[in-house]
């Protein structure tokens, strides 16, 4: 065992103290300090090009990955082994009147155990055995673990059977700008220097799973991230004549009564259970207050995947905008007739029917209609639309669906179904290819080594269960279902762009054995110091050691 706890505890506290909140220019700062600090260590001073400082591409933001690498002397062997953790945080909003106190983890500390604490809170704040403070768990600990493992190696390239890349990426937190722009650089270092990249270890925290449980996990691969989006048009009138109109904040309730939450919508994989689907905005786009009722509404869900891709996800989602509308229409209806009953006005026929087609369905009938005047139009206006800061990408996207509407033939009430974000692909770790095969063997043995230093169990499962740039170093999708994920996306080409074949070229084997805690970007922040500051360093060396023997 590695004896690596004060100097994991000295990078966390290091790292922690520089608030590098995500879209902010700590991103900058804590950029610069990581490449001064690894440019300091006497491999670095002698081998200075192998270690650089990268501006994110295609980003509106200035900031900068953190890239270098070792090469062992143990032989010959081209293997390497990617360690991976993005530095940035979210914001510190939560934290009230301590923010001031938000990356300080000692002072927090004494400013917290002053509070009337919940009672789980209170007994880890007065234990001595957990560090609270934002970023410490999610996740400058799991890069503070990775950094030492590079300053032993390149103290140690004799014990290095292979080469280590150190990637320590900005803008997870958002848009994935930094990992999607690391890759090239990993594919490139993979060509000038004749790495054979076999593995990949990210170090971003772990959690339980439900009150009580006890396991500290590592993952094999990670979930995949989607959001469907909803744009939902009605008929628009005067509150006076309500019932000559249709709300379309009622369709946009039923479809989150419908999809929220829903365990129809968990894709399950290798006995394990994807999280059910949940709003994430709820709004209407009237600009402002008029007694009209709104023209369209705007909804989008998180959505987690384990085995579908985008393509059956839009197809399931088209199946409950359906059930939605109809129950939405089945309901005005029937308040319609009880009105005309209890007002003894005549009940007139209403003729709307649900109506649901996904964004390139109604692109495609655009294009059908009204050719190149509608393709020239559209283009000028997502060019223009891309000089309004204010719009991040799902609003963005949900303006480009708002105009296209406009050239509809038919203009009855509709749900379009489309994506307005990056999608984050999933990662199946199988076994299916030799290099899964080795490192799901390196990663059993890690863990039948360390476990008896430890008390709890350490216990291996297939997804990684929340969002993370591990998605973006591998993929399991074809072809067919990213295309289908750009393809109902309004804002691929202009406001985003993924170069999917950078990823597939890389194509790397991913796990995630990071810092264990709680209460991730929230107030109580927190991490288990001795599985995070001991146990997860000498996890990922016996993986790095054992993969690489392979």
């Amino acid at each position: 065992m590695l004896d690596c706890r004060d100097e994991v505890l000295f990078y966390t506290k290091q790292l922690v103290n520089i608030g590098s909140i995500v879209n902010t220019t700590g991103e900058k700062e804590i950029a610069q300090a990581l490449y001064t600090m690894i440019s300091s260590f006497p491999y670095f001073i002698g081998n200075p090009t192998h270690v650089i400082k990268s501006q994110t591409q295609n980003d509106e933001l200035e900031r900068y990955n953190v890239l270098a690498f070792v090469k062992g002397t143990k032989g010959n062997s081209n293997k390497t082994v990617i360690l991976m953790g993005h530095h940035d945080t979210v914001g510190i909003d939560d934290f009230t009147q301590l923010a001031d106190k938000a990356f300080n983890p000692d002072e927090l500390l004494v400013e917290l155990k002053k509070e009337n604490l919940p009672l789980l809170v209170k007994e880890h704040a007065e234990s001595g055995e957990w560090m609270f403070g934002r970023g410490v768990l999610d996740m400058k600990s799991g890069v503070a673990s990775h950094l030492y493992l590079l300053k032993y190696y390149s103290e140690h390239p004799e014990e290095l059977e292979g080469n280590l890349v150190f990637l320590s990426e900005c803008d997870e937190e958002d848009s994935s700008n930094g990992v999607l722009s690391a890759v090239k650089i990993l594919n490139t270092w993979k060509q000038e220097q004749g790495f054979e990249y076999v593995a990949a270890i990210n170090s971003d925290f772990v959690a339980p799973r439900h009150e009580g449980d006890k396991n500290r996990y590592i993952y094999k691969g990670t979930v995949g991230k989607l959001l469907p989006s909803f744009f939902i048009t009605g008929a628009e009138t005067h509150v006076g004549s309500t019932f000559e109109g249709l709300d379309p904040n009622l369709v946009a309730a039923e479809l989150t009564r419908q999809i929220d939450y829903n365990p129809d919508l968990c894709n399950e994989a290798f006995g394990e259970i994807t999280m059910p689907p949940v709003s994430l905005k709820q709004m209407d786009l009237k600009p402002n207050y008029t007694v009209q009722t709104a023209l369209s509404a705007y909804v989008y869900y998180n959505f987690f995947i384990h085995s579908w891709t985008p393509k059956d996800v839009l197809e399931k989602l088209k199946d409950q905008a359906y059930i939605a509308f109809e129950n939405a229409l089945k309901l005005y209806y029937d308040r319609y007739e009880r009105f005309c009953k209890i007002s003894g006005e005549p009940c007139k026929e209403l003729t709307w029917q649900p109506r649901v087609m996904t964004y390139e369905e109604m692109e495609a009938e655009l294009i059908r209609a009204n050719g190149s005047d509608y393709i020239a139009h559209m283009t000028s206006f997502k060019e223009t639309l891309l000089l309004d800061s204010s719009l991040d990408l799902r609003m963005y996207a949900a303006r480009v669906v708002e105009e296209a509407w406009k050239w509809m033939p038919d203009q009855s009430p509709a749900i379009i179904v489309f994506y307005s974000s990056l999608y984050s692909p999933r990662i199946e770790v199988t076994g299916e290819t030799e290099d899964e095969r080795n490192l799901i063997e390196a990663l059993e043995q890690a863990v039948e080594t360390v476990q008896p230093e430890y008390e709890e169990p350490i216990v291996i499962r297939s997804f990684f269960p929340y969002i993370s740039d591990m998605s973006f170093l591998a993929l399991s999708d074809d072809d067919e279902a990213l295309d289908a994920a750009s393809r109902n996306n309004p804002s691929w080409g202009t406001k985003f762009h993924v170069e999917y074949a950078d990823i597939r070229e890389l194509n790397v084997p991913v796990i995630n054995i990071g810092p264990y805690g709680l209460d991730a970007h929230k107030r109580y922040e927190r991490m288990e110091m001795d599985y995070s500051l001991e146990i997860v360093p000498n996890l990922t060396n016996e993986v790095i050691k054992n993969v690489l023997a392979k």
